[in-house]
């Protein structure tokens, strides 16, 4: 682990690659799991403001999700998280012709109807951050339906800090992501003279 400003920061992230592939997985991160995305606290306010403007491109049952649970709910654990639809996926998903999930919220963001781009936590995919008492721990999480991520990021050589470098810097800050290139770097090196 490296400590970076209020953060942990997992090697993992430096060490393994990782590219979104969605031809591949068809988007099942969005799909798949047990619960909705990590919601901010300061999302909150702005998932109530955008659903009306976005809810037209939203599926019926996504919409009824939401109208039913909220824009937002809080879990058993606490945490507050994007609802789901009958307990499946996310109550903001669209499905492509091809069945690929996609993002209703980044949609509505692409073609100009609103100027959030989506959750955090979704853009910061595979990393997850966790809140520990006086810092923030940052992680890789590894799940299987990301094997062709995985396989792709490998090919291109594209370390996962480095696929989410634009939601690094959204969530910490340009100066926090410039000191964790400055570790990658080092990092490599002392690596390199290990061999």
């Amino acid at each position: 682990m490296f400590v970076i400003k209020d953060t942990l920061v997992s090697e993992e992230i430096l060490d393994d690659n990782f590219t979104c592939n969605l031809s591949a997985c068809k988007g099942e991160c969005c799909v798949a799991g047990e619960a909705g995305a990590p919601v901010e606290d300061d999302e909150k306010e702005i998932l109530e403001k955008i659903y009306p403007k976005i809810k037209a491109g939203l599926r019926a049952e996504g919409r009824k999700a939401i109208e039913e649970q909220g824009t937002y709910i809080r879990s058993d654990f606490g945490g507050l998280e994007t609802p789901l639809v009958n307990g499946k996926e996310c109550a903001y998903v669209t499905f492509g012709k091809n069945g690929t999930a996609l993002c209703g919220i980044e949609k509505a963001y692409r073609d100009g109807i609103i100027d959030f781009k989506k959750p955090v936590s979704c853009e910061l995919y595979p990393i997850r951050v966790q809140k520990l008492s006086k810092f923030k721990a940052v992680n890789y999480h590894q799940w299987d339906i990301c094997s062709p991520a995985c396989s792709l990021g490998n090919a291109l050589k594209v370390p996962v800090y480095k696929f989410t470098k634009n939601a690094l810097i959204r969530r910490f800050g340009e100066d926090w992501f410039a000191e964790l290139e400055e570790v990658a770097k080092l990092y490599e090196s002392e690596k390199q003279n290990k061999k």
